[in-house]
């Protein structure tokens, strides 16, 4: 066994070896490392004060678990000082490096390290030249001024020249690769040179970066005396009358000039131009300053737009860009009156509130078109800071305005129409809440002088015309739905779709994929067909995306066809050729074939929709389940709609004595969506009296209106669009409470006409008009046996 610095001795082969992920132990040196890794915590388990190890360095640092040839073959063979945990709960292992060690191999790797190797002799360990490199060794490092010769006692240089080497290596603060050069070099002298080349590096790094100071302080005087010579030619031109006649501050005062501000605004300009005119352009605040009064000079205080206020211009450009929506353009053409009559703007907000895809935004851009009002659009989705709206103040750095300010600024005149697009779809954040800011600037009594943070000055928003979109204004609060002139924008009805497709959507889809005009013939039983067959939707932009898709297919053929203008013809037996399979059918009738399904109808924030309120039975003790992700509202209604049945079961024709020998389940398809409200109250009624007396519900039926426990049938809301949802489906008929006859008046004439309303002001009423008098074939109707509904709703209302 080989002896090795301080008495230790090398192990015998094979010995534990601990692989190091970064830096390198060399003789002499004691460190203390944080254990992690499996297999060296259990070598540490196994260490006692006194044993001996060998300790590789990893090539790559990065890898968890190294294999052989990712470790250096030189490495040092490490005394164990001390074993322990560290405050975390990690092992610590402290240990001395005693010698160099060459390793063998590996012969084991679990469940830690072993490995064959032998002590690394060194040479020339001991002559006259060794410690002569040692000593001029020494004076550089007293020369490199960074006290680490303060850390090595002078005699180790004579004493032991390879361990002065190692020494100085290790509080030079190196790289792996060169401490690994250090460890490597088995020759002293060699060491020695080594290192000395080492220091000399850093020698020169340091001169650098004294120089690189030196030039910083000498940079940082230049620019003091610059400002003070500016400063004097800034006190000679004040002398001459020449200040600011050729400067940026003189272009800055006459664009100020130009702006005709308002007193207060002015009197802010004048104060700020005078502090900036003080200020070199190289201190941080000039930029701050100069900023703030361009904004000031952009804003249009005083320009206004050319404004048209021909009522019939105005009707004819709302005819050309949207077909039907005849309320919405009365109740538009009747704003723009009340405007042309006062003589200003000053007027009601007005709210275009309808489901996705029917043109809210689009009539926005014909408002402005037909006004010739420049337009500007600001999206709210999303925004949860009430700095958006107001803007950051000048205190903060890298202030703006507001999306308000920002928006007056983009038109260029006072009187934009301004377009709050999804105004429903504001957040609530910890930074404000930007519906908030919104209550003064859509407040015609508040917006005359409303102030964003960033200028602090009142700009006057009373002569813009706010147009607000949404889909949902339950979400919106009070306050602010208070501000706003609510205007329905529906959905459309098929035929309306059909129409919008001949005449914009399919003209538009031509243009977009290059087809010559005069190729394309589409029949209108296609054009049915599409609305039917591969869109459900209350407005038309999955039309737009299925013609778009046609467009796509038949553009192929353009470009393989030899004729310079082939002859396309669309009916509806190529639809499958073009746009695949059906995507909706009829499906009422099928889910409706057996007693204890009924088709209700439901309100959402894309429009209508119907779903199918599903219940069975099954032996048990009277319980009831409930499941789709309900609301408690219409867990309610489950409840009070079972309570009614078994109160009046001689009426209904049920057994009232086997409710106790029997389970019910009561689902609404679409289990993975949330519903709640009182709408579905009569539908489920109505699904547990056909279910308890088996009775089939009428499958061209659907229903809505909320139910009482005495079995009053009471008015809901959202009709119009539950009714056309129900025509889109294919319903027939349709159940409504008898005080919601009047909104009925609201629906379309086409949809109208095609359906046969009931209005019920009783369940008994309800019962008569939706169940079957003949009993189904079956009495129950097994869950699961449905494929999921295409009804999915997010609230029944």
């Amino acid at each position: 066994m080989t002896t090795l610095r301080d008495g230790a001795r090398a192990p015998s082969s094979p010995f534990p070896v601990l692989p190091l992920r970064n830096g390198v132990l060399f003789p002499g040196a004691v460190i203390a490392l944080p254990i992690g890794r499996e297999r060296s915590v259990a070598l540490v388990r196994t260490l006692s004060k006194g044993d001996v190890i060998g300790v590789l360095t990893q090539k790559d640092r990065n890898l968890g678990d190294p294999a052989e040839s990712d470790l250096y073959r030189l490495g040092t063979f490490a005394r164990v000082v001390e074993t322990g945990r560290l405050p975390s709960g990690d092992m610590k292992l402290v240990i001395e490096g005693v010698g160099r060690m060459h390793l063998g191999r590996i012969v084991r790797r679990d469940p830690f390290w072993l490995a064959e190797g032998e002590v690394a002799a060194e040479t020339s360990e001991s002559s006259e030249e060794a410690k002569l490199f040692a000593r001029a060794l020494f004076d550089q490092v007293r020369e490199l001024g960074r006290g680490i010769e303060n850390s090595i006692e002078p005699s180790l240089a004579e004493e032991d020249p390879g361990l002065f080497a190692d020494r100085v290596s290790a509080l030079l603060g190196l790289t792996s690769d060169k401490d690994m050069r250090v460890l490597e070099a088995l020759d002293v002298v060699e060491r020695l040179r080594i290192v000395a080349g080492f220091v000399i590096e850093q020698k020169s790094l340091s001169e650098v970066k004294r120089k690189i100071e030196q030039d910083v302080r000498r940079e940082i005087g230049n620019h003091q005396r610059e400002a003070i010579l500016r400063e004097q030619l800034r006190a000679i031109k004040k002398e001459l009358g020449e200040e600011g006649s050729d400067d940026e501050t003189g272009k800055l005062r006459e664009r100020l000039e130009k702006a005709n501000l308002p007193e207060e605004a002015r009197a802010v300009a004048d104060r700020e131009l005078k502090r900036l005119e003080a200020l070199s352009p190289q201190q941080a605040e000039y930029n701050v300053i100069r900023t703030y009064l361009d904004w000031i000079a952009e804003l249009p205080w005083t320009e206004r737009a050319d404004a048209k206020d021909d009522i019939d211009a105005v009707g004819k450009k709302l005819d050309e860009d949207h077909y039907g929506l005849g309320d919405v353009k009365r109740r538009i053409l009747e704003h723009i009156a009340v405007l042309k009559l006062m003589g200003t703007a000053k007027g009601s907000i007005l709210c275009l509130a309808g489901p996705p895809g029917v043109g809210k935004t689009s009539i926005g851009q014909s408002i402005a078109d037909a006004t010739g009002r420049p337009f500007v659009r600001i999206a709210l989705g999303g925004v949860r800071d009430e700095a958006e709206i107001r803007g950051h103040r000048r205190t903060y750095v890298a202030a703006l305005p507001g999306r308000i300010i920002h928006g007056m600024k983009k038109a260029k005149v006072k009187n934009p129409v301004v377009l709050l697009d999804e105004i429903d779809k504001l957040a609530v954040g910890w930074a404000g809440n930007p519906e908030a800011a919104l209550l003064e600037v859509l407040d015609p009594e508040q917006n005359k002088t409303f102030q964003d943070h960033y200028l602090e000055l009142p700009f006057d928003l009373s002569e813009a015309l706010f147009v607000c979109t949404a889909n949902d204004l339950g979400t919106l609060s009070a306050p602010l739905r208070d501000r706003l002139e609510i205007i329905e924008v529906p959905g459309y009805t098929p035929d309306e779709k059909a129409q919008i497709a001949r005449r914009h959507l399919i003209p538009k889809q031509l243009a977009a994929h290059g087809i010559p005009e005069g190729t394309l013939t589409i029949t209108d039983d296609a054009l049915r067909a599409i609305v039917r067959d591969y869109t459900r939707e209350a407005g038309v932009r999955q039309l737009e995306r299925e013609i778009k898709k046609l467009c796509r297919a038949l553009s192929l053929e353009v470009a393989r066809a030899k004729d310079e203008k082939p002859n396309l013809h669309v009916e509806e037996s190529d639809l499958g050729k073009y746009l695949g399979k059906v995507k909706f059918f009829a499906e009422v009738a099928e889910r409706t074939a057996s007693a204890g399904v009924a088709t209700g109808m439901a309100w959402t924030p894309v429009g209508g929709d119907i779903l199918f309120i599903e219940t069975s039975r099954m032996p048990g003790r009277g319980r009831v389940e409930i499941t789709g992700q309900l609301g408690d509202v219409m867990k309610e209604s489950a409840k009070a709609a079972l309570s009614y049945v078994k109160s009046h079961a001689a009426e209904l024709g049920v057994d009232a004595s086997k409710l106790e020998e029997e389970d019910l389940h009561i689902h609404v398809p679409a289990g993975a969506v949330p519903k709640d409200g009182p709408s579905a109250g009569v539908t489920m009624f109505t699904a547990l009296t056909s279910l308890l007396s088996s009775r089939r519900v009428r499958s061209d039926t659907a229903m809505t209106g909320e139910c009482t426990l005495r079995g009053r049938v009471l008015p809901v809301g959202g009709i119009k669009a539950k009714v056309m949802a129900a025509h889109r489906a294919g319903i027939k008929r349709v159940i409504l409470p008898q005080k919601n006859a009047r909104d009925v008046e609201e629906v379309p004439e086409e949809v109208r006409s095609s359906l046969t309303f009931v209005f019920a002001e009783d369940m008994s009423q309800v019962i008569h008009a939706a169940l079957e008098d003949r009993p189904a074939d079956e009495e129950t109707v097994p869950l699961g046996s449905d494929a999921e509904t295409s009804g999915e709703v997010r609230a029944v209302h």
